[in-house]
């Protein structure tokens, strides 16, 4: 299953890095983390570079397999730029004005 081909967004960015940090951390390599969260090595991969978007439950087996909180990996994601966010209140503004 491939991607939307519209490129990775911030948060997808952000959410990446950190699984890649905190599996850096505890010294755990793709494959192993894949294994412990039955996810496919190259999703793992595809994760950390921002270009999937994950399923609640595929965040909380990753977030099961890395030992930590699932609440750590998503912290603050939502004050990033996504795909689908509405322009911002200024912008709209300008659109209604024309």
């Amino acid at each position: 299953m491939a991607g939307t081909g519209r490129g990775s967004t911030p948060r997808q960015r952000v959410l990446g890095d950190r699984i890649k940090q905190r599996r850096h951390d505890i010294g755990l390599s793709q494959e192993a983390l894949a294994n412990k969260a039955a996810i496919n090595r190259t999703y793992i991969g595809s994760l950390e570079t921002g270009e999937r978007n994950p399923a609640l439950d595929t965040l909380a087996r990753l977030a099961k397999a890395l030992d930590c909180d699932l609440g750590d990996l998503v912290a603050g994601l939502q004050d990033l730029p996504g795909r689908n966010d509405p322009p911002p209140a200024s912008k709209q503004r300008r659109k209604a004005s024309r």
